[in-house]
Formats: structure tokens, C-alpha cells, sequence
């Protein structure tokens, strides 16, 4: 039977997607033996929020480059050179058809979402800004999607040029509050930069409700460290500027991030870390850049990092990105539910609110009885490995420390119900 597959009816990125299609072939539990990290079973990991366990074929990926024909891509006119050149152009190609970019031109390779997040605020901000220009942020974002816009505000303040950093809130549901966000929103605005999915709350935000209400030169940028590799990501569909992703988030190697740009934008860059292979030439005006994406890749790239995407994007394609999807969303409320049972349990913004049933694999809660530290001790003792503090968030105070789970494919509903049990248990204890 044919059907349409609506992950969620009102987000754009996925109803692009959502096609007359096949009902998504459920994740397969065998799909665990492909991560070596996860044979022991006593072992729970709960934390692919803050990185994701490495598939048979990435590590591959890795190891052989290592191993076999190790060179620099892009310098020699050798055979193992130039068929890295070759190698990571085809990523380039595959990620921007991956990410629904229109040209591979628009992806860049970077050390990570920091890195391109960074990318953004200097090859973009020092040159495109003035005094009185506004970017629109939440403080509770992750510290990549905060730090880099103080920053540039702190360094155009020394050139005399002085930009506003306008905040806005989150909802209960941990999703970006619009109705904040437009008042904010004013004739000086140039950006507006929100997490997709959001790192602490899990919340889906895809400005889809700014569409036809604000000024359609304003720029979008979306953090998406943590939907790639969780659901069907479309940047053309949100309608971004810029997208960000962190490599180690979606299966890949750490060090590895991609940088979306879109095209109407590329005339508003300048250079970004020049040097080594970076497209720019010296004129007698000054640095000309030669196009992109070398405009904002300096310097040797993470060769083996950037290989060990493709077959990442290999694993989410052969699984089919709306089953990963529904398969967090099953795991997610299969979590809240049983969390909702624990005396002294309180859910921080997020799925646990939502009015009706959605979850994209990250909760995160505090326990009266324990400090969110001590119940994190507590947790791997039993073998469950969680994320606690305060999770990046740079405006997060001291007491505002939480124990977040973060669930992907290779995790199951019997470790979900063992790990709700162990905290139905501790919690009793603390009682």
C-alpha cells in the first residue's frame, strides 16, 4: 500500500519530503552489530546528542585512508593525490544532494558546527554589518550558536561600529517562540539564527511561520548539529541562508562539520582562515577571493573526516531517514511516558509538553532526591550513559544543571524501559 508519510504536517523541511511514498521499512534491531562501541549489552548509550557511535563502515572509512595511500588532496598531481581531490568533490556532491542544497558550490567543509558557525559570523558579519545592524538569537541555544555573534559584536565594537544582539525566548515545547521572535524583528535586522532541533529541549524550529511576515532580505541560519542525521533535513525547504552541521552528530568523524551557504549570498563573503589553498589571490586592491567553496576552506581538510561522511550518508539512506525519524519519535514518548510516572520528576521545555505526540530523541529532566551530577554517577554505575550539567547553554545559571537522554537508531524500547525502571528506582531510594 502507498501512503503519505507526514512526520509532521506543519514543518516544511519534512513535508517537502512528504511525498506519495513507501511506508518506511521499520529500523531493523540487527542494525546494532554494525556499531562495534555497542556489543556489550550491560552498556547503554543515551547520549548521541553530544556524539554519535561510529558505524563498522565510517570506521573503515578512517582507518583505510590511514592505511592505504595517504596524501593531500588537492597538491600533487600523483595518482593517491589526485584521486582524493576527486573522492572529496563526490562528498561535496553527495552532501549537497543530502542536505537538498541545489549546488555542491554552497557546501563547505569545516571542523565542525562551531567552526562554521565562526565561518559565518567573520567571512560574513565583519564585512556585511554596520553601526546599528541587529541580529535576532536565543540565549538558550547551544554556545556555538551564541558565542561566535558576542564575539563578533565585541570585535566590530573595536572597529566602532556597534551591532545589537536581540534575544528571544523558547516555548514550552522547546521550540523557538515566533511571536518573540517578531517582535524582535525591526528595519535593522540582517539575521536570524535559531536551532532547529534544539540541543537541550529537542524542540522543532523551522521559521516556517516567518515566511511573508518579515523583510525577505533578512538571513536565515539554522544550527543543525542536531537534526542531521536524525530526520529528513531540507535546506531549501526551510529556506536557509545558512545551515550548519556537526559530522560526528550523523555517524561521521569527529572534526568534520558542513556549512551551508546559498548562493545569494556568496558575494557577501570575504575570506574566511586565507592561506594554503583557500581561493583568494593578492591584487593590488587587496585580497580577491576566487569563488567558493575555497573561500571558506583554508588550509588541508580533515581527509579523512570528510570520507568518512559518505558512507554515514550511505548507513541514513539504506535506512531511510523517515524511519530513523519515526524510530526516535518512538523511543522519545515511550521515554516520557515512563518518565512521567517518577515522583519528584520534573521535564525541562520540551516533548514532554507537547499537546500532542511528537519527540525527536531528546529529553532532558531533573530529580528532586539528586543533584542532575550525582544522579549521572548514579546512572553510569547501572550502565547508562546520559549527558548532565547545563549543556553548552551560555546563559544557563548554576543551578540549572539537568540530566539529558539522547536517543538514536541503534537504541532500543527494552533499553528505554530498563532505563526508565533505574530511575523509577533511584528516585524510591531518595525517598
Amino acid at each position: 500500500m502507498r501512503i503519505v508519510e507526514q512526520v509532521h504536517p506543519a514543518r516544511p523541511e519534512l513535508a517537502a519530503a512528504s511525498v506519495i511514498r513507501h511506508a518506511p521499512t521499520p529500523v531493523p534491531a540487527s542494525i546494532r552489530a554494525r556499531f562495534p562501541a555497542l556489543a556489550d549489552p550491560a552498556v547503554v548509550y543515551l547520549d548521541s546528542a553530544a556524539t554519535t557511535q561510529k558505524p563498522d563502515t565510517v570506521i573503515a572509512a578512517v582507518t583505510d585512508y590511514h592505511r592505504e595511500h595517504t596524501a593531500n588532496a588537492g597538491r600533487g598531481t600523483y595518482g593517491w593525490a589526485t584521486s582524493l581531490s576527486a573522492r572529496i568533490a563526490a562528498v561535496r556532491t553527495r552532501a549537497a544532494g543530502f542536505l537538498g542544497a541545489q549546488h555542491p558550490d554552497e557546501i563547505v567543509f569545516t571542523s565542525g558546527a562551531t567552526a562554521a558557525l565562526g565561518a559565518i559570523a567573520h567571512s560574513w558579519g565583519l564585512a556585511e554589518l554596520n553601526d546599528g545592524d541587529e541580529i535576532v538569537y536565543n540565549p538558550a541555544d547551544h554556545a556555538a550558536n551564541v558565542l561566535p555573534w558576542h564575539h563578533l559584536r565585541d570585535t566590530l565594537a573595536r572597529f566602532g561600529r556597534r551591532i545589537v544582539l536581540r534575544p528571544y525566548r523558547s516555548t514550552a515545547t522547546g521550540e523557538a517562540d515566533i511571536d518573540d521572535i517578531l517582535a524582535q524583528v525591526g528595519p535593522r535586522t540582517r539575521l536570524i539564527t535559531t536551532s532547529h532541533l534544539h540541543h537541550v529541549y529537542g524542540g522543532l524550529t523551522t521559521l516556517e511561520e516567518l515566511h511573508g511576515r518579515i523583510d525577505p532580505e533578512i538571513l536565515l541560519c539554522f544550527d543543525c548539529s542536531q537534526s542531521g542525521g536524525h530526520l529528513p533535513v531540507d535546506v531549501t525547504a526551510l529556506r536557509a541562508d545558512f545551515a550548519v552541521f556537526a559530522g560526528h552528530k550523523m555517524f561521521g568523524a569527529p572534526g568534520t562539520g558542513l556549512l551551508y551557504c546559498h548562493r545569494r549570498v556568496h558575494d557577501k563573503l570575504r575570506p574566511f582562515l586565507p592561506g594554503g589553498h583557500s581561493g583568494v589571490t593578492i591584487t593590488d586592491a587587496g585580497l580577491v577571493g576566487t569563488g567558493m567553496p575555497e573561500l571558506l576552506e583554508g588550509g588541508t581538510h580533515n581527509i579523512p573526516g570528510i570520507l568518512s561522511l559518505a558512507p554515514a550518508f550511505d548507513l541514513l539512506d539504506e535506512l531511510d531517514r523517515f524511519a530513523v525519524a519515526a524510530h526516535n519519535r518512538v523511543l522519545t514518548l515511550r521515554l516520557v511516558d515512563g518518565l512521567r510516572e517518577v515522583p519528584g520528576l520534573d521535564f525541562l521545555p520540551g516533548s514532554a509538553h507537547a499537546a500532542c505526540a511528537v519527540g525527536y530523541g531528546i529529553v532532558s529532566f531533573t530529580l528532586d532526591a539528586l543533584t542532575a551530577a550525582d544522579l549521572g554517577f548514579v546512572l553510569a554505575d547501572a550502565g547508562f550513559l546520559v549527558r548532565t550539567g547545563a549543556h553548552c547553554v551560555p546563559s544557563a545559571d548554576a543551578g540549572d544543571a539537568s540530566v539529558r537522554v539522547s536517543t538514536h537508531l541503534y537504541n532500543t524500547l527494552d533499553e528505554i524501559d530498563r532505563f526508565v525502571a533505574c530511575v523509577s528506582g533511584i528516585a524510591g531510594h531518595g525517598r
